[in-house]
C-alpha cells in the first residue's frame, strides 16, 4: 500500500470558495489595506476591482465546470455545483458522542440475535472437499481482474483497512493471488473471518434523534468481499430459475417500481369493474427485515430451489459467525459474533433476501401480493363485503412472519380502501395479533401517492412541491452565469426527474387541473434558463412507449399477456374496460398508444 499509494495533505477551510484564487485573494488583501488607509477613492476603486475580479473568477470556475460536463465527469460537476449553491445535506452530526452510544448502538443492532427462531426441521448439507467437483463454482482470473480494475477507488475501506485503489492499480498482480483465495474459499465452503468482519456505520434517519431505532445501521464491509460477493452475485442469478418469484419487482431485470405500481393498480380497477367488488390495500412494514434474516432458513428455501449444494454450504458460511462492532465519530464498540441476518450493506443481502422471501405468496386466488425488496402490499380483491379470505391472508402472513424470524411493525403498516359504491359501507377495521392497523385515505407507495379515490391530486401536489423548491437553486446557478447546458442538465436531474417520476402510471389518469399545475413548473424553469424544454405530456407518452415495448419484450414479466397482438400482426388487442378509471391507467393506455404508433 505504502508503494502504491500516496498521502497529501491538503488544508480546506469550509467557507473557502473553489474560485477564491490567489489573484481574488490579492484583490481582497488590498481592499482591506486602502479600507484601513483611510482613502475613501482608493478604497472604492480596490473595492470595484475586487467585484470585477469575483466575477471574472466565477466565470472560470464556471467554464471549467462546463469542461468536466464535456469530459463525462459528472463528479466534478456535481461538486462544482454545490459549491454554487452552497448545498448542505440534511444530517444530524454524531462525531462528538461518546463510547457509551456505540456499545448502545451494538447491542441494539444484534438484538435479533437474542430472539431468533431455530425450524424444526432443517436440511443438512452434504460435506464439499472435492476441488475437482463438476459441481463446484470457480472464478477465472480474467473475471477477478475485471472487477478488481471496476472498484471504486473513492469508497471508503473496510475493517481491514485496504483502500479501493490499491486493488485497482495492481490489478494485474494481485488477480492471479486472489482467483487461487477466492477458489479455495468456493471448494471448502468457508469464507475467511477476515472477510467476514463489518464495521457499522449509524446513518440517522432523521434530523431529529428520539430513539435508537431512528439510526439505520450501514455496515462497511472489507472491498475485497464485495468484489467476492459481486462474482458470487452472478453465479446465484443464473441458478435462479426463470419463473422465480414473478411479484418480486426489486433487484431483477426490466423489473421497477413502475411496474410495481402498475400492477397492483390494474389488478385493483379490472376487478372494481365488477358490481358489488371493493380492494383493500394492506401496505405491511417490516422492522429490520434484513438483520433478520435465518441462514438455515435460507439454506432450505436455496435446496428447494435446486441450488448446489457447495453455494448452499457457502452461503450458509458466509452468513453466519460474523464479527460487528458500531463505530460513532471516532469511537468504536468492543466486537459482536453474529448468526443472524445479512448485512446492509453487503453486495449479496438484497438477493439473498429477496429469495429469502420468495414463499410469501397468497394462498386464495381473490388475494394478491406485490413485492419491491421489503416493501410488501397485500391486496384483497373483495365481492359483496365478504373479506373472509383477506383476513386469513392476513393471519396466514402473519404467521408465516413468525416462523421466518420476520417482525411486522404494526405501527407503520397501513391500509387503503378502495370502494365506489354509492351505498359502501366501512369494513370492520383489522388487527394484526393485538393490534389494529391504522386506515388511510392516502398511502405513499415505493414514490407515489395512491389515495382511496384514486385521484392524483395528492401525488401532484407531492411533486410540484418538491420540484419548487429545487428551482431556487436553479435560479442560484442562473445568478451565477452559468452556461444554459449546465442548466438544462441541473433541471433535468434535479427537478424534471422529479415530476416525470412513474410518470406512465398516473399521467393518463391525471386532471387537466393537475396538468397544468405541473406544466406550470416547467414553464418557470424555462424562464429561468432561458430556454425551450420537453412538455409534459412529450416525456409520458415517450416513457410510456417504452416501458409497453419492453414488457412486451420480455415474455417472463408478469404483465407480459396483456399485450396481445391481433392475427393481423398489426395491432394489439385493446383491454375491455368500462369506467375511465380503467381506461385512463398504464396498461390500456399504453396499448392505445402504441396502436397509434
Amino acid at each position: 500500500m505504502d508503494t502504491v499509494t500516496t498521502e497529501k495533505r491538503v488544508r480546506v477551510y469550509p467557507n473557502r470558495k473553489p474560485w477564491m484564487t490567489s489573484k481574488v485573494q490579492a484583490l481582497l488583501k488590498a481592499r482591506n489595506s486602502a479600507y484601513k488607509s483611510g482613502d475613501q477613492d482608493m478604497y472604492s476603486r480596490a473595492r470595484a476591482d475586487l467585484k470585477k475580479g469575483i466575477r471574472a473568477a466565477k466565470l472560470d470556475y464556471s467554464n471549467k465546470l462546463s469542461d468536466h460536463l464535456s469530459d463525462n465527469n459528472s463528479r466534478k460537476v456535481w461538486e462544482g455545483l454545490k459549491h454554487i449553491t452552497n448545498y448542505k445535506a440534511n444530517g444530524t452530526n454524531i462525531d462528538n458522542m461518546d463510547i457509551s452510544l456505540a456499545e448502545e448502538l451494538n447491542h441494539f443492532f444484534a438484538r435479533f440475535e437474542k430472539t431468533a427462531v431455530t425450524p424444526t426441521m432443517h436440511t443438512t448439507l452434504p460435506t464439499v472437499s472435492s476441488e475437482h467437483s463438476p459441481h463446484i463454482f470457480s472464478l477465472q482470473q480474467h473475471q477477478v481482474h475485471n472487477v478488481f480494475r471496476a472498484v471504486n477507488q473513492r469508497k471508503a475501506a473496510g475493517p481491514d483497512g485496504i483502500p479501493g485503489r490499491v486493488l485497482k492499480a495492481c490489478a494485474d498482480q494481485l488477480a492471479p493471488v486472489f482467483t487461487r483465495l477466492f477458489n479455495l474459499s468456493l471448494t471448502h465452503a468457508t469464507v475467511p473471518h477476515c472477510l467476514k468482519s463489518s464495521t457499522i456505520v449509524p446513518v440517522p434517519k432523521s434530523t431529529t434523534i428520539s430513539s435508537l431505532s431512528d439510526y439505520r445501521p450501514i455496515a462497511l464491509t472489507p472491498v475485497v468481499a464485495k468484489c467476492f460477493e459481486k462474482l458470487v452475485l452472478k453465479h446465484i442469478k443464473d441458478c435462479l430459475p426463470p419463473s422465480f418469484d414473478p411479484h418480486q419487482f426489486a433487484y431483477r431485470a426490466n423489473r421497477s417500481t413502475e411496474d410495481a405500481i402498475s400492477t397492483a393498480l390494474h389488478s385493483a380497477l379490472h376487478h372494481l369493474e365488477n358490481p358489488g367488488t371493493s380492494v383493500r390495500m394492506l401496505f405491511v412494514d417490516y422492522s429490520s427485515a434484513f438483520n433478520t434474516i435465518i441462514p438455515d432458513i435460507l439454506i432450505d428455501k436455496l435446496v428447494n430451489l435446486d441450488f448446489p449444494p457447495s453455494t448452499c454450504a457457502w452461503i450458509k458460511n458466509f452468513l453466519t459467525d460474523r464479527s460487528q462492532s458500531v463505530k460513532v465519530g471516532n469511537q468504536q464498540s468492543s466486537t459482536l459474533s453474529l448468526s443472524t441476518g445479512s448485512p446492509q450493506g453487503c453486495v449479496l443481502s438484497p438477493l439473498l433476501y429477496t429469495i429469502y422471501t420468495s414463499d410469501c405468496t397468497p394462498t386464495h386466488p381473490c388475494n394478491i401480493i406485490i413485492k419491491f425488496a421489503d416493501d410488501t402490499t397485500l391486496m384483497g380483491l373483495i365481492t359483496n363485503d365478504d373479506d373472509t379470505a383477506y383476513r386469513d391472508e392476513v393471519q396466514r402472513l402473519s404467521e408465516w412472519c413468525n416462523y421466518n424470524n420476520l417482525t411486522l411493525n404494526t405501527k407503520k403498516t397501513k391500509e387503503v380502501v378502495l370502494d365506489f359504491r354509492k351505498t359502501r359501507t366501512d369494513p370492520p377495521p383489522l388487527s394484526i395479533k393485538v393490534d389494529y392497523v391504522e386506515r388511510v385515505s392516502s398511502f405513499k407507495f415505493l414514490g407515489t401517492h395512491i389515495s382511496e379515490d384514486l385521484s392524483w391530486s395528492t401525488n401532484t401536489s407531492a411533486l410540484v412541491k418538491k420540484a419548487q423548491q429545487r428551482l431556487y437553486f436553479l435560479r442560484v446557478l442562473r445568478w451565477n452565469r452559468l452556461q444554459t447546458e449546465l442548466l438544462v442538465s441541473f433541471y433535468r436531474a434535479t427537478i424534471e426527474s422529479v415530476l416525470v417520476h412513474a410518470i406512465p402510471v398516473w399521467y393518463a389518469g391525471c386532471t387537466t387541473a393537475d396538468k397544468k399545475r405541473l406544466q406550470r413548473v416547467i414553464r418557470t424553469a424555462e424562464k429561468v434558463i432561458g430556454c425551450p424544454l420537453p412538455s409534459l405530456d412529450l416525456i409520458a407518452s415517450s416513457r410510456c412507449l417504452s416501458r409497453a415495448r419492453a414488457i412486451i419484450k420480455d415474455h417472463l414479466h408478469p404483465n407480459h399477456h396483456l399485450f396481445n397482438i391481433l392475427p393481423s400482426g398489426k395491432r394489439l388487442r385493446s383491454i375491455r374496460c368500462k369506467t375511465n378509471r380503467l381506461k385512463n391507467s398504464f396498461f390500456p393506455w399504453a396499448v392505445r398508444t402504441i396502436n397509434a404508433n
